[in-house]
């Protein structure tokens, strides 16, 4: 589990594709300081596994079904990536629950700058829109934010200046895809009030 709020913005160093997964080694001296073989790490918002580690590097593989889900099949040499360590039972839940299942591939569709702050609007991927409220909480490329605006299609979060500067979010232009996860709770609370359960 994870919280959505970004440790380090590490940069693909190998992206060694294979015929239905890929190897993703990623160069981050912040996170792999006390990492070990085996941990979960949230790759943009992606849960992997780390299965390599050397210094200020991690490797992780990719299987197919994360490629095709998610945006982490678009990387090369040289993306930056959000990442985040899994969460200790004694942190603080600074974001809200993140599991590092991606729910779906949006697309940034709109821009707006303010005075040091940013709007960004994204596509909502089909049947994503009855989990996304004004003012609940959703994870785009693993970052926690809030919901400003909600419609028919699309969906709004308002990022501040360290969001735009310690994250990729603040390097996304129109048309990129992000991965989008919904907050768990209402797919829980859709399944428990659903009126047939299947036990």
């Amino acid at each position: 589990m994870f919280t959505g709020i970004v440790e380090e913005l590490g940069e693909v160093v190998a992206l060694d594709h294979r015929a239905d997964s890929a190897r993703l080694t990623v160069r981050a001296p912040g996170v792999t300081a006390d990492a070990v073989t085996g941990a979960s790490m949230a790759v943009n918002g992606v849960c992997l596994t780390v299965v390599d580690l050397a210094t200020g590097v991690f490797t992780a593989d990719v299987m197919r079904e994360t490629l095709c889900r998610s945006s982490l099949g678009e990387l090369t040499v040289g993306s930056r990536v959000n990442l985040e360590r899994a969460v200790r039972v004694s942190d603080r839940l600074g974001g809200h629950i993140v599991q590092g299942h991606v729910d779906g591939v949006g697309t940034v569709i709109d821009r707006r700058v303010g005075d040091g702050w940013e709007i960004m609007r994204i596509s909502l991927p089909e049947g994503l829109s009855r989990y996304v409220v004004e003012k609940g909480s959703i994870a785009i490329d693993g970052v926690s934010l809030t919901v400003s605006a909600v419609a028919d299609g699309w969906f709004e979060v308002s990022l501040i200046p360290a969001t735009l500067a310690l994250t990729t979010l603040g390097r996304h232009g129109v048309g990129e895809p992000v991965n989008v996860e919904v907050d768990v709770i209402a797919k829980y609370v859709e399944r428990l009030t659903s009126k047939r359960v299947i036990t």
